[in-house]
C-alpha cells in the first residue's frame, strides 16, 4: 500500500510529517487504540532502505527501521508572561456625612466643625449646636441644671443628762524651770530691725557693729557668745599675707584651731608670735584694726567660722568672689583658708596676698 515512497526526501523532517500524515489519515485508522510504549504513544517503523512505515504490536522495530513515536507527551513549557492587570471598577456612590460631638475647653470658634456638628465647652459645661451651614454654631445652652431647694431641716434630738462628776486626779510633780537657750537681747537695731520695737539679731540682719549677722546660737551650744557677726565692707582687705615669716603658731593648729568660737584664741596666739608685725602684713593685726561701729573686740575667723559666714550669707554681706584667710594654721608654712567662690577650704602658703573680712562674738 506504501511501497512507492522513492520521492519522499531523506530529511528526517520531511518523513516525520509523511509518516504523521498516514498516520492520521490511514494507518492510525488501524492502529487506534494500539498504545505500545510506556510514555503513552504510538509507535511506527519506518524502512531505511523501502521508507515503508508499518505499526507492530510490539514495543521494538524490526532491525533495520526507524523507530518513531507519535503522539507522546511532550515536556511542560515555560510558563508565560502574566497578563496585564484588569481595569478597576467602577467607585460605588459614597455614603451620608456622619455628624460629629467636639469638646474643648473654651467656646467653638466659626471654622471649627462642619454643619450638623455638636460642641460641649468641657469648663462652662455648655453644649453648642447643630451647627448651621449659614449662620455658624448657635448660641450655648449650658449643661448645668439650677440648684434644688433646700431641704426642711430635721427636728432637732433631746438633749442628753449630765453625768456624774468624776473624781479628782492627783496633783502632778512640780516641773523644772525651762532654759531659754538664748538670752532676750535685743541688739539688732539698725535700718532692718522691726518697726516700734527692739528686735533680736537674726542671720542676714545688721549687727551692733555695722556689720551682718552670719551665726545664731539657738541650741546655746557655746559659751561665752551667742552671736556672730561678719565686719562691713569698710574693715575689708583684699591683698593681706598671713603672717610674715614660716613661723609655727602651733595654739592655732588641729581640731580646736578650726572649731567654732577658737576666732579669738587664734588671733591673739598669732599676734604673741608675730610681735614685730603690723596690719600691713598680718591678718590677724588687720582684723584687729577694725573699728566698725565703734567696736575694738573684732578678730581673724577660724576656718570653722569662716565656713559659716559663706554658708550663711550666700548673697549678703558684699563678699568678693575670692578667696579669704581664716585664723587656722595648717604648719609653719601654710594657713587654711575658704574658698567665697566655689565654697572650699584648703591650705595656702603664709605669704599668699588673700582677702580679710573680721568677725566679732558676743
Amino acid at each position: 500500500m506504501l511501497n512507492n515512497l522513492s520521492s519522499v526526501s531523506r530529511n528526517k523532517s520531511s518523513v516525520f510529517l509523511l509518516v504523521l500524515a498516514l498516520i492520521v489519515g490511514g494507518v492510525g485508522a488501524q492502529a487506534a487504540g494500539l498504545l505500545n510504549t510506556s510514555s503513552g504513544g504510538y509507535l511506527v517503523c519506518v524502512n531505511s532502505k523501502t521508507k515503508v512505515v508499518t505499526h507492530p504490536g510490539t514495543s521494538t522495530c524490526p532491525k533495520g527501521n526507524k523507530k518513531l513515536v507519535l503522539g507522546a507527551q511532550g515536556v511542560a513549557g515555560v510558563d508565560g508572561i502574566t497578563g496585564a492587570a484588569g481595569l478597576s471598577g467602577k467607585d460605588g456612590t459614597n455614603g451620608k456625612d456622619g455628624k460629629t460631638l467636639w469638646n474643648g475647653v473654651k467656646d467653638p470658634e466659626s471654622t471649627w466643625g462642619a454643619p450638623g456638628d455638636m460642641f460641649i465647652n468641657s469648663v462652662t459645661k455648655t453644649l453648642f449646636g447643630p451647627k448651621d451651614l449659614t449662620t455658624g454654631w448657635p448660641v450655648g445652652v449650658s449643661m448645668v441644671g439650677p440648684a434644688g431647694a433646700a431641704g426642711a431641716q430635721g427636728p432637732g434630738g433631746p438633749s442628753g443628762g449630765s453625768g456624774p462628776a468624776g473624781a479628782a486626779g492627783a496633783n502632778g510633780t512640780n516641773g523644772t524651770n525651762a532654759t531659754i537657750a538664748i538670752p532676750e537681747l535685743f541688739l539688732c537695731d539698725g535700718p532692718d530691725a522691726g518697726t516700734g520695737a527692739d528686735e533680736k539679731c537674726k542671720i542676714g540682719m545688721t549687727g551692733p557693729g555695722g556689720g551682718t549677722i552670719f551665726f545664731v546660737d539657738y541650741n546655746d551650744i557655746y559659751t561665752g557668745f551667742n552671736y556672730m557677726e561678719a565686719a562691713p565692707t569698710s574693715c575689708e582687705s583684699a591683698s593681706k599675707t598671713w603672717s610674715s615669716a614660716n613661723t609655727a603658731v602651733t595654739a592655732a593648729r588641729g581640731w580646736a584651731g578650726r572649731a567654732v568660737g577658737a576666732g579669738p584664741a587664734n588671733t591673739a596666739a598669732i599676734k604673741a608670735v608675730f610681735t614685730a608685725d603690723n596690719s600691713g602684713n598680718n591678718a590677724a593685726y588687720f582684723a584687729t584694726s577694725c573699728s566698725a561701729g565703734g567696736k575694738s573686740d573684732w578678730f581673724l575667723g577660724s576656718i570653722g567660722e569662716m565656713k559659716l559666714m559663706y554658708d550663711n550669707l550666700q548673697g549678703v554681706g558684699g563678699f568678693a568672689v575670692d578667696v579669704y584667710w581664716s585664723s587656722s594654721e595648717t604648719n609653719a608654712s601654710l594657713a587654711w583658708v575658704q574658698g567665697f567662690d566655689a565654697g572650699f577650704q584648703a591650705s595656702a602658703s603664709k605669704f599668699g596676698p588673700l582677702y580679710v573680712r573680721p568677725v566679732r562674738a558676743f
